[in-house]
């Protein structure tokens, strides 16, 4: 027979799943700005909190069902789903704050996927109390709606040239999760097994453990919202170089080699390593392309398209404004190709082009660059770094006015 719904509890499985995904994004979008650790707890508490919203959304829009028999639901195919769920859509995360166009294709294709096989491995619970046929067309249908409404959020989100506000990216990620659930539910069929117990008076009504599983997805949410915000003080956004308009602030003391001794600076092989950067030969003919992957037909890419350049491991992603593309080279090998007088080391695991720096701000004892480029991208700044770009900046601005 076929399955009624609850509009009460449809509503409220939706407000959930626009609730997970509008703190998920919001966390993500926030990983490009992070640094090593707070960088994996932000993957992390976007997965997680992913995660929680769908599967209190599918849980809520099965409470929302009216079944003709009392469903017994059993243990290891709910948390199944779930750890499931964990682990698929935290891939996606990963592969979306990569900003690459062929990554996010990937990661819509995967989050899609991890939705739809939360949903299935879940209804796997009901097979104790109904025969359940699902019919093929409402599957493929289920499937490619959780994929592509899932590609147009992380696309608007992530790689839009104007994007829009966050809630709308969360409502469209929202409606992506409800649609593939009660889709899916349209294509399925109960036949109540023989001797299964009609539909009775359970301990706790299904409206309210509805409401408990939706604030408890809520509050959930919430923590990992508060817990990786940054705090007061780190969130402070001061201005420190704007290249539009308004004067410069006041120039700090020239960073000198001298002044990168043991004594004066940490003795690791990055503050080492960024002061041998600055000792170049004037005769030294720097790279006008680097080697990358699938761009635009090219395996190569000028040094001038380059906005930043970020490490991953023993490779690196090259990001030319709108997407990230790969390059077989290591960060240290690209530094040493590009003029220093245009690219800047500004992190472990990040270069910058000068040209391209549209603000930095301070964030705690860090900075952050805002890039000037059609897809909104900011990239860190070690502590360390932070007084040589602010210099090398305003003598940029500075030639460049004259």
């Amino acid at each position: 027979m076929p399955i009624a719904h609850d509009p009460t509890l449809v509503a409220l499985s939706l407000l959930v799943a626009i609730q997970a995904s509008f703190v998920g994004l919001s966390l993500s979008l926030r990983v490009s700005q992070a640094f090593a650790l707070n960088r994996r707890l932000l993957i992390a508490g976007a997965s997680l909190s992913f995660a929680v919203g769908i599967w209190a959304m599918h849980f809520v829009g099965m409470l929302a069902a009216k079944l003709p028999v009392t469903v017994d639901y059993v243990v290891l195919p709910t948390l199944l789903s779930f750890l499931v769920c964990v682990l698929v859509v935290g891939i996606a995360v990963y592969l979306a704050t990569l900003r690459s166009q062929r990554l996010l294709f990937i990661a819509a294709t995967v989050m899609g996927v991890g939705i739809a096989s939360m949903h299935y491995i879940g209804m796997m619970a009901l097979h104790a109390s109904a025969h359940m046929v699902h019919n093929p067309v409402y599957v493929l249908a289920s499937v490619l709606i959780a994929i592509l409404a899932s590609g147009l959020a992380l696309w608007q989100a992530f790689a839009s040239e104007t994007r829009p506000p966050l809630i709308v990216c969360a409502a469209v990620l929202g409606c992506a999760i409800s649609g593939m659930h009660y889709t899916a539910m349209a294509g399925l069929t109960l036949h109540p097994i023989v001797g299964a117990l009609p539909p009775g008076t359970p301990a706790i009504s299904g409206d309210l453990l509805a409401v408990i599983v939706s604030i408890v997805a809520f509050l959930v949410s919430g923590v990992f919202m508060l817990a990786l915000v940054p705090d007061q003080h780190e969130s402070v956004t001061e201005p420190v170089i704007v290249s539009e308009s308004g004067d410069p602030d006041p120039v700090p003391a020239p960073i000198t080699l001298d002044m990168v001794t043991p004594a004066a600076a940490p003795a690791t092989e990055f503050a080492v390593a960024s002061a041998i950067e600055q000792i170049k030969p004037d005769a030294v003919v720097y790279e006008t392309t680097l080697p990358v992957e699938m761009y635009r037909g090219s395996k190569s890419i000028d040094t001038a398209d380059i906005f930043s350049v970020h490490a991953n491991a023993h490779y690196t992603y090259v990001f030319n404004g709108r997407e990230d593309i790969f390059c077989p080279l290591s960060i240290s090998e690209i530094i040493v190709r590009l003029p220093p007088d245009i690219f800047f080391r500004v992190h472990r695991s990040y270069i910058v082009n000068i040209q391209r720096v549209a603000r930095l701000k301070r964030a705690g004892d860090n900075g952050v660059a805002d890039l000037d480029s059609p897809v909104r991208r900011s990239v860190p700044v070690s502590r360390s770094r932070l007084p040589q770009l602010r210099e090398q900046l305003t003598e940029y601005l500075q030639t460049r006015d004259n």
